[in-house]
């Protein structure tokens, strides 16, 4: 199978073959495309994958998973450097010229071992998001006296 090119790991350097509601396709040199999904593309929200990604762009990927009986790749941007190109036409006011120049910038990167587990964040979030609405209903409530 073509799958069997990709290790588990590995950053591979490919180009978005398609954009899809749950994540973009992308290929993979001497091996079967794989599957961004959305959660993976970003440490942020993303509301529609064609808001970051386009058909034909260049990303760097990691394999998360190879799946070679099913032959599906799953891959992640998220802790992977993104090459960006300074000059395009997209980046209005960064610079009045094109010398080809572009810049590699780091996505924030938390190890494994100092991330907290998936129940601790919520909880977190949780404790937070009700001291944010609390807040909220307190103030609606004096500016209903006034």
């Amino acid at each position: 199978m073509a799958s069997e090119g990709a290790v588990v790991g590995e950053v591979y350097s490919g180009k978005v073959l398609k954009i899809k509601p749950f994540g973009a396709i992308v290929s993979l040199p001497n091996s079967a495309p794989g599957l961004v999904h959305i959660s993976q593309i970003a440490n942020g929200f993303i509301q529609n994958v064609g808001d970051v990604l386009n058909i034909g762009d260049e990303v760097d990927v990691r394999v998360v998973e190879n799946d070679v009986s099913t032959g599906k790749i799953s891959l992640s941007m998220k802790d992977v450097p993104q090459r960006v190109d300074l000059f395009n036409n997209d980046n209005e006011g960064v610079g009045d010229y094109d010398d080809g120049e572009s810049y590699y910038y780091d996505p924030p990167v938390i190890s494994a071992a100092s991330a907290a587990s998936f129940e601790e964040k919520f909880k977190s979030w949780q404790k937070l998001s009700n001291e944010r609405i609390a807040g909220i209903n307190r103030r609606n409530k004096r500016n209903k006296r006034r």
